[in-house]
This record gives structure tokens, sequence and C-alpha cells, in this order.
């Protein structure tokens, strides 16, 4: 690879001066490299802070300068560019970048070299049900899960979860996680459920504290179309909730209301370099070994 972007919070100095490095450094090894600005733009109701449109049509590959967050968020706003993304942490855990700092300049050197692998993640895609059952047609993706949790007075909500147009469970719950296998190792593990290997074509639901202690968390394929509905738990009050979308809050809802959550063709696709497996980077970031 020889024509990169860098996507980074240039309002950070420390980002800004990183950036700025990286960007001389590839070009002195005969590179080409554009530091892209972060604008605050909102298409179609959702946050980007990339313009996936202002990127050169012969751009190979897009460093991401930060933590997780910025991962997320670079995944979201190139979802439909097909282009494949490295991370550089400048954050703390890092679970989803690559290269630590300290390992930058040999990074680059194996991007120039074309030493690298290119490792594909699912995504997931939301919106709205209509009455008549159809989608909205305006969407949300995420990398790593779409959560709908209580809102308001509610000490807990219901919600209905379809699979494939078939009633699978009800939950009462403070609300309930539909994660991919990237997002595994996030707000799912803390909620109590599985880590999923990354490349598995699967997706995990999982309840957040839920009232019955049989409730458990629910793997299904990443071909199943997954439809929740906002019940009722007491006669007297419609539930509440708000749903988050990677971390951005991205509507309410309340009872009958319905979402629809489905794996899009669109992927996101990671750059791996180091060779370290994701088991050695889970014992290494969870469980601090």
């Amino acid at each position: 690879m020889k024509r990169f972007c860098v996507i980074t919070n240039r309002d950070k100095e420390d980002s800004n001066r990183k950036a700025v490095y990286i960007q001389e450094y590839l070009e002195q090894k005969g590179g080409k490299c554009l530091i892209l600005e972060n604008r605050r733009v909102i298409s179609e109701g959702v946050l980007h802070y990339t313009e996936a449109d202002k990127i050169p049509e012969e751009t190979e590959c897009v460093l991401v300068l930060g933590g997780d967050g910025t991962m997320i968020q670079a995944a979201i706003d190139l979802v439909h560019s097909k282009l494949p993304i490295l991370g550089i942490n400048m954050g703390t855990v890092g679970f989803l970048t690559e290269v630590e700092p300290q390992n930058l300049e040999r990074a680059l050197d194996l991007m120039l070299q074309d030493k690298y692998t290119i490792e594909n993640r699912i995504m997931l895609r939301e919106s709205s049900v209509t009455p008549t059952g159809t989608s909205s047609g305006k969407a949300c993706y995420a990398l790593n899960d779409v959560v709908l949790s209580k809102r308001g007075d509610c000490r807990l909500i219901t919600i209905k979860v379809y699979i494939n147009d078939e009633l699978a469970d009800i939950y009462r719950a403070d609300g309930l996680i539909i994660s991919t296998p990237t997002g595994s190792t996030g707000y799912n593990l803390s909620a109590g459920g599985p880590v999923m290997v990354p490349d598995t074509e699967a997706t995990v639901i999982t309840p957040i504290c839920a009232h019955s202690l049989n409730k458990r968390s629910l793997v299904v394929s990443a071909m199943d179309r997954i439809v929740l509905e906002l019940g009722q738990t007491k006669d007297f009050q419609e539930d509440e909730a708000v749903l988050v979308v990677d971390g951005r809050t991205v509507r309410g809802l309340s009872t009958g209301d319905r979402l629809e959550v489905l794996v899009p063709e669109d992927q996101t696709r990671i750059v791996k370099l180091s060779g370290v497996s994701f088991y050695k980077k889970m014992r290494d970031k969870l469980n601090g070994n």
C-alpha cells in the first residue's frame, strides 16, 4: 500500500501531532497521506465525523488514531466505502486497535511492504418498523451493538423478541443488547453475555438485569431478521425506552414501537499486522495477564 488517509481528533494536540508525524513518515518513504478533517455532519439524522465522499478514490487504507471509540465511529462513517482501516491506539484498552504507539514505525513499514492481512467484521443495521411491518428505510449502523434501555420512571421494560417473524422470547429487564462478535467483549460481556470469536457469523441477544433468573443470552445466525417490540409492563403506564446504537442515543420508544435489526452486506475491514491471536489479545486486554 502507498496511499493512505488519517482519521483523528485534530482538536487534541497529541493526536494532531502524531497524525502529522505519520504523514511525514509515509511521504519520506514514498507513500502519500492525507489527514482528513473531522467535521460534525448530520446525514439522514445520523451524526458523522468523517465525510467519506471526501476521501480520494485512490486511497488504499485509512489509519485511525485513537481508542476503540474512534475506531467504532470510523467504521460507521466508512461503512459503504469498503476501505480497510488500521487502528493506532491513542486511548487506554484499545481492544479494536492493532498498533501500540511504540510500534508505529514498524507498522507503517509493514503496510508499505504489503505485509498485512485483512479481517472482515460483520455489522448491525437498525431501522424502525412501520405499522404495516416494513422497514422505514432510515437506518443506523453499528460495529458493536444496538441497545434498547429503559427510560424515565420505568423500573423494568418488557421487550418481545421476534426471530424471522416468530416470537422467540419475552424479556422483562432493564434493557436488551444485540451485539456483534466484535462488540461481544463490550457491554454484552459486562451484562453476562458470551465472548464470540470475531469471524463468527452470528449475533448475540443479551438481557440487561433480567427480572427472571432463567433468562440468558441467545446466539442467533447472522442471516436471521430480529425484530424488537416494546411491550407494556404495567397496566396503567406505557413502557418507555431509549435506543442506543454504538453508544449514540438515536431516539426514544414507547409501548408498541418496533425496530428491526439485521446484519447488512457491508462489513468493516480491519487491517491485522501483529500476528497476535484474538485469544492472546483477550487474555492481555481483558484479564490483565
